[in-house]
């Protein structure tokens, strides 16, 4: 089978790292890709949103399968597209349909949808410019802290959490005003819960489900859970609170009302459904929906994935997933993310990324890029069984690996508990070397 994943990121890199262990993947294409894809498949200059090219290429080249990464081209109607052509019509698009990434693309939807099929979250209101002073109002009537959403895509950063009602007031009108441009010209507007968050994936083919490993993801910039928050600095999977019994009611409440709710309003939905979860005082609740895998987390959960990913792709494109099998790795596995210097606001690109292969030992070579680091180091590909690099803002520049973008390398580790896991990855993230190199080493500490 012939592959086509969609994406340049972290999340697409563990993807295309998983899809090419498959026997059933005869080849693997990426577009755009990465400087990491180039290890496990092909990259393709096509934007993850030029369906026109798209299609071309998947006409030209024979394509059996594409696999949708990220949320933009989900949104804007990839898979209706897909269909809607006689060219590609028969191609499965692994990744719901306009109406179904709806869920994530406007949030006062999913709120609403929650609403309909009785599934946990927190009370809220949606407000427009127009009804800024009835905004006020209803912020009045909350405790602190406040919750204020832009409707739309903002990349991860869309949601602020302010601590004093004036606060809550002067970023409700910024929002409203244009602060995230189009996303925020309706604002959700909710109470806050109080819980430990967690990450919970399903693939779907509309009808049946598969669970994947669960996850905690860390988004706030600083040690300790401070600063902005960002597209993700770090992730764990197991999560310890999520019990067979916890997750028994996330199944029961949360995830078989969201993919029969669905069914029920006509949404032709095939791919993951991320449920971004709270456990408040034992239960679970729901804070968001997401139409793809999680990015940080799919850099963890894919490690603990150990069936074959395409098989289950082709459950979901010939709707009998039911019949698929699932397993998971008993292991621990974790990422921690390297970031640019001043991310999530303004950071400089195109800094070459060095590996220092012997950092620990008393003669220190000099760092090598890491493009020769991962092809001809022997220690590397011996760490390599345990850690795993995945590329997220990289490309290459005159043959060197270099920076571009503010999240760089997802450092991904196994271990037979979390604590090794995590030693693994900040050991490997401390011989890795860009200018104004960053990363949170706290993460995983909160579940310890």
């Amino acid at each position: 089978m012939k592959i086509l994943l969609l994406g340049s990121g972290g999340r697409e890199h563990a993807l295309a790292w998983k899809i090419a262990q498959s026997e059933k993947c005869e080849q693997l294409f990426i577009a755009p890709g990465n400087a990491g894809t180039i290890e496990v498949g092909e990259n393709v200059d096509i934007k993850a949103d030029d369906f026109d090219a798209l299609k071309s290429f998947v006409v030209e080249h024979n394509i059996n399968m594409v696999v949708v990464g990220p949320e933009d081209p989900l949104v804007k109607g990839i898979y209706d597209d897909f269909k809607a052509d006689d060219r590609t019509k028969n191609i499965p698009v692994i990744g719901p349909s306009k109406a179904g990434a709806v869920l994530e693309g406007s949030k006062d939807f999913a709120k609403g949808f929650m609403q309909r099929h009785n599934i946990p979250t927190a009370r809220y209101q949606t407000f427009d410019g127009e009804h800024l002073e009835e905004g006020l109002a209803f912020l009045e009537t909350l405790k602190a802290p406040y919750v204020l959403k832009a409707d739309g895509l903002c990349a991860g950063k869309g949601v602020l959490i302010l601590p004093t009602l004036d606060e809550a007031k002067k970023e409700l009108r910024e929002m409203l005003g244009g602060m995230f441009g189009n996303a925020s010209s309706h604002v959700v507007i909710e109470e806050f819960l109080s819980g430990i968050e967690c990450s919970v994936f399903v693939l779907t083919d509309g009808k049946n489900y598969k669970i994947l490993p669960e996850a905690k993801d860390y988004k706030r910039i600083g040690e300790g859970d401070t600063g902005l928050n960002t597209g993700g600095m770090g992730s764990v999977t197991p999560v310890p609170f999520a019990t067979k019994e916890w997750m028994r009611k996330v199944e029961d409440r949360i995830i078989r009302p969201t993919v029969n709710g669905l069914a029920e309003e006509g949404i032709d939905y095939k791919g993951f459904i991320f449920f971004g979860l709270i456990n408040v005082e034992g239960e679970p609740m729901v804070i968001e929906y997401n139409c793809r895998m999680g990015d940080p987390e799919t850099e963890s959960v894919m490690l603990r994935l150990k069936s074959d990913i395409v098989d289950l792709f082709e459950g979901v494109a010939e709707g009998n997933l039911a019949n698929r099998v699932i397993e998971f790795d008993d292991r621990s596995a974790v990422c921690v993310m390297l970031v640019s210097g001043g991310y999530p606001e303004a950071y400089k690109k195109g800094y070459p990324i060095t590996f220092n292969e012997n950092q620990e030992g008393s003669h220190p070579s000099p760092n090598v890029p890491l493009e020769l680091a991962r092809f001809n180091s022997k220690a590397e590909k011996e760490r390599s069984k345990d850690t795993l690099l995945f590329h997220s803002g990289t490309t290459m520049k005159d043959g060197q690996v270099v920076t571009n973008g503010g999240r760089v390398i997802a450092v991904s580790s196994y271990g037979k508990d979390q604590a090794e896991a995590l030693a693994r990855s900040f050991e490997v993230a401390k011989q890795i070397d860009f200018k104004d190199k960053y990363f949170r080493s706290d993460i995983g500490k909160d579940l310890i």
